[in-house]
């Protein structure tokens, strides 16, 4: 005979070891794969520490790569066809957004419905979206600005309301008056690098290409004008250094070899780094004169989180994705201070990190004024032969910087972006 004290034991341990089972059936582990541990890794793992908070049975396992072997990892492992290892969410950068998709139809998962995207910058919605399907939850924002070196500036007798509304002519005056009156160079410029046209022509809400990915060089007036303006830059070797390389680059405006730098809002991290609070300033990028739609914002760089179709945990991460990285103002506040991490979600910009002002930046409000920037951004399709049309480019700049025909190097950047896309 079972006594009545054993025999309720041994419901308690039956009972528990169904909960037991329940729970580990239900449980799920969320694998991330993404580059820069300092910065997209330790947001995600802050994000995914607040979701298990309110989700025990959910954890996250983010894995790190270097960024090339990530893509190449990624491109592998679809190309296969083989759904096993792949990730449950994977970081990609904007501008290879369009390829991915494009490339693999049916290896990610819309998260339309799931995602409110009117909360999130308009470029980056539509850089995540093929037909009437949108892909990622937008991530970081490359909105650009111009970073000065404040206290150069006010030698040659410059202050920060002399930057605001200001055409590329306008600046290349002031660079010019900046060297003549302190010997400081504006700008590094690196010729193996299309950076700043890429800058230039999506301030114009133009591209390489068109919407539906037709080559758009030749015949597009923003792109002769944004070259135009490039050349003018080149051809004005006073008023730059040549760097080579990011060392270099980063090294000249850190060190006040040079005394302004027109980058992407993640700079702002290196920047720092270099220990001049008070020293800098943040205005608005410089426009196009004389072009339609042109605006003083634009992007450099950006990635943004896509979930896999096939994966495991894909329901897990989707909630976890619009839920928390979706919705939670608190969050942005807390990776804006921590990692420098600017989101593309536009709610955020109401929270006191993003209104505080920065000692660093005299006192500017630095991030409500990227966010405001942010949100003018016109969007464009990069398309999937970005990086083939920055080659293109760049092989060109050296030729430019001598003085070459800007209607030549276009034929030829044309020329050679429609023969490495066939």
């Amino acid at each position: 005979m079972i006594h009545a004290t054993n025999w309720h034991h041994m419901l308690l341990v039956a009972a528990g070891a169904t909960l037991l089972t329940a729970t580990s059936v239900l449980a799920t582990t969320v694998t991330v794969w993404c580059w820069d541990p300092n910065f997209n890794g330790a947001t995600m793992k802050e994000a995914g520490a607040r979701y298990t908070a309110a989700h025990p049975d959910v954890t996250f396992n983010i894995v790190d790569f270097a960024k090339g072997d990530l893509e190449q990892k990624l491109q592998a492992q679809l190309t296969s066809g083989a759904t096993d290892g792949l990730p449950d969410i994977v970081l990609i950068e904007d501008y290879g957004a369009q390829k991915y998709l494009q490339s693999f139809p049916n290896a990610f998962e819309p998260l339309n419905g799931k995602v409110d995207y009117s909360k999130f910058a308009k470029y980056k919605v539509e850089l995540a979206t093929v037909g009437d399907k949108t892909y990622s939850l937008p991530f970081d924002s490359g909105v650009t600005g111009l970073f000065y070196r404040s206290d150069i500036l006010a030698q040659a007798g410059y202050k920060d309301a002399d930057l605001q509304d200001i055409t590329w002519d306008q600046f290349l005056d002031i660079s010019k008056a900046v060297k003549d009156k302190t010997g400081h160079p504006m700008l590094g410029v690196d010729l193996n690098d299309a950076g700043m046209l890429r800058i230039m022509l999506q301030s114009a809400g133009s591209w390489y290409f068109t919407a539906d990915g037709k080559v758009s060089i030749k015949d597009n007036p923003v792109f002769k004008a944004a070259l135009t303006q490039y050349a003018k830059i080149l051809q004005t070797p006073a008023i730059y250094k040549s760097v080579s390389g990011w060392t270099d680059y980063t090294g000249a405006f850190t060190s006040g070899q040079t005394s302004a730098v027109v980058t992407g809002v993640w700079m702002n991290g290196t920047i720092k780094a270099a220990n001049m609070s008070g020293k800098w300033g943040v205005a608005p990028l410089p426009k196009l004169a004389g072009v339609d739609g042109a605006t003083h914002a634009s992007n450099l760089g950006g990635s943004s989180w896509y979930v896999l179709a096939s994966a495991p945990g894909k329901a897990a991460a989707v909630d976890f994705l619009a839920s928390e990285w979706g919705k939670d103002v608190d969050f942005y506040q807390k990776i804006l201070v921590g990692q420098g991490a600017l989101a593309t979600y536009l709610p955020a910009r109401d929270g006191a990190a993003y209104k505080a002002s920065d000692d660093y930046y005299g006192g500017q409000p630095v991030w409500q004024n990227f966010t405001t920037w942010l949100a003018q951004i016109p969007g464009v399709n990069y398309g999937i032969y970005t990086n083939e049309a920055d080659a293109a480019v760049a092989a060109q700049l050296p030729a430019i910087a001598a003085g070459g025909s800007i209607d030549d190097a276009i034929a030829a950047i044309d020329k050679q972006v429609q023969a490495q896309i066939q």
